[in-house]
C-alpha cells in the first residue's frame, strides 16, 4: 500500500512538472503534431469499432428494461446520456492508454535504457519539456476528438438498435433525448476526456522514465502503465461523476 501511494505521488509530481513546462519556450510544435497524428492513427479505428457494440449493448439493455416498466419513450434519453456522460470518455481513455499510451511508454522507456534521457540532462535539454509535454498534450487533444467520435457513433448505434431491433419509435427516442439532455452533459464528457488523456499520458511517461534494467524492464513498464492508468481512470471517474451530479441539477421534463 505504501509503495502504491509513493508511486501515485511521483506520478503527481511528474504531472505538475508537465504543467509547469507547457508555457516554456521553445515549444515543440512539430513533435506535438507528429505525436497527435500517431495517437489518432492507432486509436481512431479501434475506438469506432468499440463504440458501436458498446452503444448497442446499452441501448438493448435499457430498451428491454424500460419496456418492462412501461417507460419505453425514455429509452433515447437514458441510453444517449449513459453513452455521452460515462461510456464515451472511458472508452476513449482506455484506448488512448492501451494503444497510444503503451507505445509512448515503450518509446520513452527505450530512450531511458539507452541512456538518451541522461544524455539530454547532461546537455542541458530538459527531457520533460522536450519529450513528455508534446506527448501528453497529444494524448489530451486526441482524447477530445475521439470522445466526440464515440459519442456520435454510440448514439447512432443506440438509435439503430433501439428503433430497428426493438421496434422503438424514432420520434419518442429523439424527443426524450431533447427533453432530458443538456449542454453540461456534453461539457462534463469533454472535461473527463481531457483529464483522462492527461492521466494516461503522464502515467505512460512516468513508467517510461523509470523502467527496470534491460528490454524486459521496458515491457514490464508498459504493462504497469496500462494497469495503473486503468485503475486511476475508474477512481477519477467516480469522483468527477459525484462532483458533477452535485453541482449540475438534472433537467426536468
Amino acid at each position: 500500500m505504501i509503495v502504491a501511494f509513493r508511486q501515485v505521488g511521483r506520478i503527481s509530481l511528474l504531472g505538475w512538472d508537465v504543467v509547469r513546462a507547457v508555457p516554456q519556450r521553445p515549444f515543440q510544435w512539430r513533435e506535438l503534431i507528429r505525436q497527435s497524428w500517431f495517437f489518432a492513427s492507432v486509436t481512431i479505428l479501434p475506438t469506432a469499432m468499440v463504440a458501436i457494440p458498446f452503444g448497442a449493448v446499452i441501448s438493448l439493455h435499457l430498451g428491454s428494461l424500460t419496456k418492462q416498466i412501461g417507460a419505453q419513450s425514455f429509452t433515447g434519453a437514458a441510453s444517449a446520456l449513459a453513452i455521452i456522460q460515462q461510456a464515451s470518455p472511458l472508452i476513449t481513455a482506455l484506448l488512448v492508454a492501451g494503444a497510444g499510451g503503451s507505445a509512448m511508454c515503450a518509446d520513452v522507456g527505450a530512450r531511458t535504457i539507452r541512456e538518451e534521457i541522461d544524455a539530454m540532462r547532461v546537455l542541458g535539454v530538459p527531457p520533460v519539456q522536450r519529450l513528455i509535454v508534446p506527448r501528453v498534450l497529444a494524448a489530451m487533444f486526441v482524447s477530445i476528438l475521439l470522445n466526440g467520435l464515440v459519442s456520435v457513433v454510440g448514439v447512432l448505434g443506440g438509435y439503430f438498435f433501439n428503433v430497428i431491433m426493438q421496434g422503438g419509435t424514432p420520434g419518442a427516442y429523439l424527443a426524450s433525448f431533447n427533453a432530458l439532455a443538456q449542454l453540461p452533459d456534453l461539457m462534463i464528457s469533454e472535461v473527463k476526456a481531457v483529464i483522462y488523456g492527461f492521466i494516461a499520458g503522464v502515467v505512460a511517461a512516468y513508467r517510461g522514465l523509470n523502467p527496470s534494467a534491460g528490454p524486459k524492464g521496458v515491457g514490464d513498464a508498459v504493462n504497469q502503465a496500462v494497469v495503473i492508468t486503468f485503475l486511476l481512470l475508474f477512481l477519477v471517474n467516480v469522483v468527477l461523476t459525484g462532483i458533477y451530479l452535485q453541482l449540475v441539477p438534472p433537467k426536468g421534463m
